[in-house]
């Protein structure tokens, strides 16, 4: 048995330094070629790639097909596994590739069926663009071909990578789309669910559309809705005891501007940050493209790919800077499907009476067995649920039209020649919508909002509505010149961060979607008509402006609050750290995080105590139903209506006592009650990790993961930071001065451990230390022949 035992490690050593060992050769196999020459059989003329030491590529080319077959060539042989999942995560294919683990999410996607619907996409397609995407494809599979080995994560997986198809860049963008737009309707479910538990007036104030934080664009303001003194409606709908909700940190971004006269360079300056969940590598690829289509005609574009598709996201081109923030328009509407009498998957609508059309789907080619999933499709979407009555529930989202994804927009706006141009070009755009901010080297700026807008008729879209009568619905898309337009505003700024940004008849255009609390977007327009005058430095600074402003009334309340309870140590203890917060969510503050859970607790308590409990897997925290939910519960707090107390509390002063010992509890539990060990930083630190790293040995992902660093700021600043989430690019750029431009990127360029210029980067991101905006001097120089 001894000598068993001795034979049996000796060959599971054995296998494991075998296994290293391959594992080595394939890590150095697969890194990219960064120098030489390459024949091409698709090229039209020699390309090349220099990249500088942070392994930013300039594409240097005649044509701009020949570039983005380069650049497709780049992204494949730097990030194939990340394109490879954002085209499934997309499809509802993850399952194909990584088994059950991914199954659930596969189900709740596969209804879009976005795989058929990318077909559509492509086959509308102009034969420019068209050629742009084939050359692209064709790039990207030249490029994984020529790695001496496949991407380290196929290795781990025991798989090997399918090639790129010319349909896979529109699930790219299709990606985004379930990212940055509610893929299943929550928010009209969510209202409609208010109504039904609340009654009208208290859902109305606990689901107000705008606070007194608002910062809208052209001033506007929405009414306050009015306070309910008493309701029976919430009575018993309580959720569990002691049950707590978290903060959401919602896909979004912050872009202003200011113009020439604000500059001091007479060119607009635009500064854009871009918040996302963040992973190794980072979404976003850095690039720099210079078109030489003729003597002396060159074009010289410098920003932001997304691995997976050919152009510049956002960035300069020498005459227009351009940036995106989530704009939160409602795209979208459920529709409650009326069923007709007596028919089974029957509805009414407009026409008579319709079937509902039933598609097989079949999931996760990795699992011993397929799964099959019936897809249930109406003339207005698929079917994603039911209403409290049992009613099918329908989802009409632009993103199923074939308008919702093109690439002529992304390419005009490459070559724009002012922020006019620039604004014009949104509206033929076809990504997910977004706020554009432009500004021009000749000082003038402006704001729109980007991709076709649904017309509405007969309802406004907040709540599932029924269009079986054709009394409601969709007529076609706005008009481009329907879509509002901020163009050269008094004051030479503007700013967006997700929040409303306009009211009255340009918001009914844009609809009511859930948009972000105005506190960011506020603490933004501030800051930039608090001086006269601007250089880029200067709006970095307002980038990483981590003040807490918003809350500053709740450090008050739990100041008084604490104090006023100062027999209990438990309470007295904290006042010190409470009075000496600093105001900012900064990593060594003990008082900013006693704050926010102060404030947290005190939402969550109010709202899952007027709102009935909704069942979800355990493993999926409660959001707040609501970004606005700040004002309606300092409302209740200030007035202390007796009315209103939530269900279970004798008085306000209860719920104040309960949220203070959930704060001391939590004090406990997660720092052993221990002060010192509860800063903001130790709870708020940069947890960046490989989509790979949970099923990996810990110094596994030590070596592949960026240093997992405190990060200041939150989510109710300028600097959004939390856990695994915050600004996946930071840039400020002045159009015909890129030179004088800032870059921060989380990560690095390249998805390779072994890559020379491996996160380099991420340390000026993480510091906030500017960094240039324009590649640096070439390291590496790899040319592309025509055969």
């Amino acid at each position: 048995m001894h000598w068993a035992l001795r034979i049996f490690c000796l060959l599971a050593g054995g296998a494991i330094f075998l296994g290293a060992l391959g594992f080595a050769r394939i890590l150095h196999s697969s890194l990219p070629k960064l120098q030489g020459e390459i024949v091409a059989v698709r090229l039209a003329a020699p390309v090349t790639v220099e990249r500088d030491a942070s392994g930013v590529p300039t594409l240097t080319g005649r044509t701009r097909t020949d570039l983005a077959w380069a650049l497709g060539y780049i992204h494949a042989q730097e990030r194939f596994f990340q394109m490879d999942l954002l085209r499934r995560s997309a499809a509802g294919e993850l399952s194909d590739l990584v088994g059950r683990a991914a199954l659930e999410r596969d189900r709740a996607v596969r209804v879009h069926r976005f795989r058929d619907r990318a077909g559509a996409v492509l086959t509308a397609m102009r034969p420019d663009e068209r050629g742009v995407l084939e050359a692209y494809a064709a790039g990207v599979n030249k490029g994984l071909d020529e790695l001496g080995a496949a991407p380290f994560e196929y290795f781990l997986l025991f798989s090997r990578p399918d090639g790129w198809k010319t349909e896979d860049t529109i699930l790219i963008v299709h990606a985004m789309y379930l990212t940055l737009q509610d893929p299943d309707g929550v928010t009209e479910r969510r209202r409609a669910g208010a109504l039904e538990a609340l009654g009208q007036p208290l859902a109305d104030f606990l689901f107000p559309e705008g606070t007194a934080w608002d910062a809208a664009l052209d001033g506007s303001s929405l009414p306050t809705p009015e306070m309910p003194r008493s309701t029976v409606k919430h009575a018993g709908l309580s959720a569990p005891s002691g049950e707590s909700w978290t903060e959401p940190a919602v896909p979004g971004s912050n872009a202003f501007a200011v113009g020439g006269s604000a500059s001091g360079r007479g060119a607009a300056i635009i500064a854009n940050d871009m918040h996302l969940g963040l992973r190794e590598p980072n979404t976003w690829f850095r690039a720099r493209l210079i078109l030489q289509e003729s003597e002396g005609d060159t074009l010289d574009i410098a920003g932001v790919t997304l691995p997976g598709a050919p152009n510049i996201v956002a960035g300069s081109n020498g005459r227009v800077a351009w940036g995106f923030t989530n704009s939160y328009a409602d795209t979208s509407d459920v529709v409650v499907l009326e069923p007709a009498d007596g028919k089974q998957d029957w509805y009414l609508t407009p026409d008579g009476p319709k079937q509902l059309t039933r598609v097989e789907e079949r999931l996760c080619a990795a699992c011993p067995e397929r799964e099959t999933l019936i897809v249930e499709e109406s003339i207005w979407g698929p079917v994603v649920g039911r209403d409290a009555k049992g009613r099918k529930l329908a989802y009409r989202w632009i993103a199923h039209d074939p308008v919702a994804v093109n690439l002529r927009g992304g390419l005009a706006l490459e070559r724009a020649a002012s922020a006019r141009e620039a604004l014009d070009i949104a509206h033929h755009m076809g990504i997910p919508h977004q706020n554009m901010v432009a500004g021009d080297a000749q000082g003038n700026l402006g704001w729109t909002i980007t991709s076709a807008l649904p017309r509405r008729f007969g309802a406004d879209g907040r709540t599932p509505t029924s269009w079986a009568d054709g009394r409601a619905g969709w007529n076609g898309y706005l008009a481009p010149d329907e879509i509002p337009v901020i163009y050269n505003p008094p004051g030479a700024r503007i700013w967006t961060a997700n929040q409303r940004v306009v009211g009255g008849e340009a918001l009914g255009k844009l609809g009511v979607g859930p948009y972000a609390h105005g506190a960011r977007a506020r603490q933004i327009r501030d800051d930039l008509f608090a001086r006269t005058e601007f250089a880029e430095p200067d709006l970095l600074a307002i980038q990483l402006d981590d003040r807490g402003l918003l809350l500053q009334r709740w450090q008050g309340l739990l100041l008084q609050s604490l104090r006023e309870r100062a027999q209990a140590p438990q309470y007295a203890r904290l006042i010190p750290a409470v009075e000496n917060w600093m105001g900012r969510a900064a990593t060594e503050s003990i008082g900013y995080r006693l704050v926010r859970d102060f404030r947290l607790e005190l939402i969550s308590t109010i709202y899952s105590h007027y709102l009935p409990a909704t069942p979800l897997p355990e493993t999926q925290p409660r959001r707040l139903p609501t970004n606005q939910a700040d004002e309606p519960v300092w409302r209740l707090l200030r007035d202390r209506p007796p009315g209103l107390v939530p269900s279970g509390f004798e008085n306000w002063d209860a719920v104040i006592g309960s949220a203070l010992a959930k704060v001391a509890a939590t004090l406990e539990t997660e720092a052993g009650g221990r002060l010192e060990a509860f800063t903001w930083g130790l709870f708020n630190h940069a947890g960046i990790t490989h989509p790979l790293a949970p099923a990996l040995p810990g110094i596994v992902g030590m070596v592949i993961d960026p240093p997992d660093e405190p990060q200041p700021g939150d989510v109710y600043q300028p600097r959004v930071a939390s856990p695994g989430f915050g600004a996946s690019v930071r840039f400020v750029v002045a159009p015909g001065h890129e030179s004088e431009g800032i870059y921060h990127m989380p990560t690095g360029q390249s998805g390779h451990p072994l890559s020379p210029y491996y996160n380099r980067g991420h340390d000026d991101w993480a510091k906030g230390r500017p960094a240039p905006f324009l590649p640096g001097e070439a390291r590496w120089r790899l040319t592309f022949l025509p055969r």
